[in-house]
C-alpha cells in the first residue's frame, strides 16, 4: 500500500512537471514566432511606406517643377512688371488674356486644380479658371510670404472655393533680374484626384501635415482627421511596443481599418508632410499562435510519451519480478524435459543415420537403373547401329579397291573424289561412335545450358536404322532461332531416345508420321514427340514404374523407360506430360526452363 501511494505521488509530480515544461516551451515559442512574424510585417510596412511616399513625392514633384518654370515665363512676368499699369487698356487686356489662356491651357493639360498669379498686395492678376476678383486665399498666405522672400513655398489644406483638399506650390515671380519678387505664382494640386488611385492598396496609408491633420489617405474614414483634436478626431487607438515595433489597437476602427496593426511612419520634408502606414497583423498573429500551439503540443506529446514510457517501465519491472518467480519453476521443468529430449534426440540421430544410408543406397540403385535403361536402349538399337557402321565400312573398302585400280590407270581426279568420299564416311562413323559413347557414359555433371536441337539430331542419327526399318516418316523442323535449355546433355538425350523408340514401337511396321518439335514458350522451351499409333489406354498411369503395354520378356519392355524419363526431367526442374492426339496417336511434351529466364520469370 505504501509503495502504491509513493508511486501515485511520483506520477502526479511528473505530470505537473510536464505541464509546466509545456507551458514554458509554448511561451518561448510564442516570443520567437511573434517576433519573427512582426519582423516580416515591419519589412512589408517599410516597403509599402517607401513605395507610397516615393509615388506621392514623384506626383507632386511634377507640379513643383511646373510652378518654377511658369514663374519665369515671359507672359507671367509681363503681368507684374512696373510698366504694366502704364500700358493702355487694350494692351493690358491683350496681355492679360494671353497669360490667362496660357495658364488655362497648362492647367487643363497637367490636371492642376488652379494656377494663379498674385501681386504683392494679394490681389490676383491672372487665374487658370478666369476668376480674377478673388484675392489670395488665407490658406496660401504663409506659402506666398515665403515665396516673396525668394524661396519656394508649400501649403496644404482645403481649397475654400472648391472645398477640395489641395496641395499648393508658391513660386516667386521676379519682374527684373536681381530685384525683389514682384508677385507669386501658385500651382494648386487636387489631392483627392491623386488619392483616388490608391483605393486598392491593402495597407492603410495616410499623410499628415504639420498640424497633424490627415490630408491624404486610401481610407476615407481617416481623411481630415486630426490626432489629439476633439472635432474630426482620429479613431481612438492604444499604442504599445512589441518586440521593438509600434503596435496600434483600434477597437472602433471601422470596416476598413485593422483592429490590430503595426504602425510605421516617415518624415517627408520635401513636401512638408509625414507618411504613416498601418499593416494588419492578424495573419501574423494567427501564424504565431499556430506555431506556439504546435510547439506546446509537441512538448506535451513528448512529455506524455515520457510518462507512458515510465509507466511501461514500472509495469515491465513488476512483470519481470513475477516472471522471475515463474522462471524458477519453469527451469526445473525444463531440466526434466531436457533429459527426455536428449534421449529422444539420440534416438532420432540414429534413425537419421539409417535413413541417410537408405537414401544413398536408393540413389545408387536409381543411377544403376538409369544406366541400365540407356544400355537397354542401346541393345534395342544395336542391330541397326551395326548396320549403320558396316555400310560405311563396306563402302570405304570398295572405294579403296577402286582407288588402286584407278591409280594404275592414272585417273587421279577420280581417286581424289573416292578419297573425299572415304573421309566423309569416316566422319559419319566417328560421329555415330561419338554419340554412342556419350549416350553410354554415366553423367554426373550438374545441370547446364544445353542445345536441344543438337540432342534431337544425335538421337535421330543413332536411331536412323530403327526408323528406316519401321517405315516411319520423320517430321522434324529445327527452329530458326537458337534454343537453350537447362539440363544434362546425356540425360536429356536418354529422355528423347526413350520417347522416339516408344513412338516407333507404338506405330510398329505400318509406318506413319513421327513429328518432333522444339519451340520457345515464354521463359521455357517445349520439346514434343507425336506419333500416329493406337494412343494411350491409361494416360494417368504411363509414368508409373513397370507399367507397359508390351510383352514382358527378353527384348521387350519392362515399363521403366517413361518412369526413368519422368525422374530425369524432374531433376532438370522441368515437366513431362503425355496425352492422346485428335485423330489418333499420342503426344509427349517435355517442358524445360530456359537459362537465365526462369529467374526473371
Amino acid at each position: 500500500m505504501v509503495r502504491s501511494m509513493t508511486l501515485i505521488r511520483r506520477r502526479l509530480l511528473l505530470v505537473l512537471l510536464v505541464l509546466c515544461g509545456s507551458a514554458a516551451v509554448g511561451l518561448a515559442a510564442w516570443q520567437l514566432s511573434w517576433s519573427s512574424a512582426l519582423r516580416l510585417v515591419a519589412a512589408r510596412a517599410e516597403t509599402d511606406l517607401t513605395q507610397t511616399s516615393e509615388r506621392l513625392i514623384a506626383q507632386l514633384q511634377s507640379y513643383r517643377e511646373l510652378a518654377v518654370l511658369l514663374s519665369d515665363h515671359p507672359e507671367v512676368e509681363a503681368l507684374l512688371r512696373p510698366g504694366f499699369a502704364a500700358l493702355g487698356q487694350t494692351l493690358q487686356e491683350v496681355t492679360l488674356r494671353e497669360a490667362e489662356e496660357l495658364l488655362q491651357s497648362i492647367g487643363d493639360k497637367t490636371g492642376a486644380l488652379r494656377i494663379a498669379v498674385y501681386r504683392r498686395d494679394g490681389h490676383v492678376t491672372a487665374r487658370s479658371d478666369l476668376e480674377r476678383e478673388t484675392p489670395l486665399p488665407l490658406l496660401w498666405q504663409e506659402a506666398a510670404e515665403r515665396a516673396f522672400q525668394g524661396a519656394l513655398g508649400l501649403a496644404t489644406g482645403v481649397d475654400p472655393e472648391t472645398a477640395r483638399r489641395s496641395f499648393a506650390f508658391a513660386a516667386p515671380v521676379f519682374g527684373q533680374r536681381g530685384a525683389a519678387p514682384t508677385g507669386v505664382l501658385v500651382v494648386a494640386v487636387d489631392l483627392e484626384a491623386i488619392e483616388a488611385e490608391w483605393r486598392a492598396d491593402p495597407s492603410a496609408v495616410f499623410f499628415r501635415d504639420m498640424r497633424g491633420r490627415v490630408m491624404l489617405s486610401n481610407r476615407s474614414e481617416l481623411v481630415l482627421a486630426t490626432m489629439g483634436a476633439t472635432g474630426g478626431a482620429f479613431p481612438e487607438y492604444q499604442a504599445r511596443q512589441a518586440a521593438g515595433h509600434d503596435l496600434w489597437r483600434i477597437p472602433a476602427g471601422g470596416r476598413y481599418l485593422p483592429k490590430l496593426a503595426l504602425h510605421a511612419k516617415r518624415e517627408l520634408p520635401q513636401i512638408g508632410m509625414q507618411a504613416d502606414v498601418l499593416v494588419n497583423v492578424a495573419t501574423a498573429r494567427r501564424m504565431a499562435l499556430t506555431q506556439t500551439g504546435l510547439a506546446a503540443l509537441a512538448s506535451l506529446s513528448l512529455g506524455a510519451l515520457g510518462l507512458w514510457l515510465l509507466a511501461r517501465r514500472d509495469a515491465l519491472r513488476g512483470r519481470l519480478l513475477a516472471e522471475a518467480a515463474a522462471k524458477e519453476v519453469l527451469e526445473a521443468r525444463v531440466r526434466d524435459r531436457t533429459r527426455e529430449l536428449s534421449q529422444a534426440n539420440e534416438q532420432l540421430r540414429h534413425e537419421v543415420a539409417e535413413r541417410k544410408d537408405a537414401e544413398a543406397q536408393l540413389k545408387a540403385a536409381q543411377d544403376r537403373l538409369v544406366q541400365a535403361g540407356k544400355l537397354s536402349a542401346l541393345g534395342e538399337m544395336s542391330a541397326g547401329i551395326s548396320h549403320e557402321l558396316n555400310q560405311p565400312l563396306m563402302a570405304i573398302q570398295s572405294f579403296s579397291e577402286n582407288a588402286q585400280l584407278l591409280l594404275e590407270r592414272g585417273r587421279t581426279e577420280v581417286v581424289a573424289q573416292n578419297l573425299a568420299r572415304i573421309s566423309e564416311l569416316g566422319d559419319r562413323m566417328a560421329r555415330i561412335i561419338r554419340n554412342l559413347r556419350a549416350f553410354a557414359r554415366q553423367e554426373n555433371a550438374p545441370v547446364r545450358a544445353v542445345d536441344p536441337v543438337r540432342v534431337i539430331n544425335a538421337v535421330l542419327e543413332m536411331s536412323a536404322a530403327r526408323i528406316r526399318d519401321s517405315g516411319a516418316a520423320i517430321d522434324w523442323q529445327p527452329p530458326a532461332a537458337p534454343l537453350r535449355v537447362m539440363a544434362g546433355e546425356v540425360r536429356l538425350q536418354q529422355v528423347v531416345t526413350n520417347l522416339v523408340l516408344n513412338a516407333l514401337d507404338a506405330m510398329g511396321t505400318a509406318g506413319g508420321a513421327l513429328t518432333i518439335r522444339a519451340e520457345e514458350a515464354g521463359a521455357e522451351v517445349r520439346i514434343s514427340v507425336a506419333d500416329r499409333g493406337p494412343g494411350l489406354a491409361h494416360p494417368d498411369r504411363i509414368f508409373d514404374p513397370f507399367y507397359t503395354t508390351k510383352e514382358v520378356g527378353p527384348g521387350e519392355g519392362m515399363g521403366l523407360g517413361l518412369s526413368i524419363s519422368y525422374g530425369l526431367v524432374q531433376s532438370f526442374g522441368g515437366n513431362i506430360e503425355g496425352h492422346n492426339r485428335e485423330g489418333g496417336g499420342a503426344v509427349f511434351t517435355v517442358t524445360l526452363p530456359a537459362p537465365g529466364k526462369e529467374a526473371a520469370a
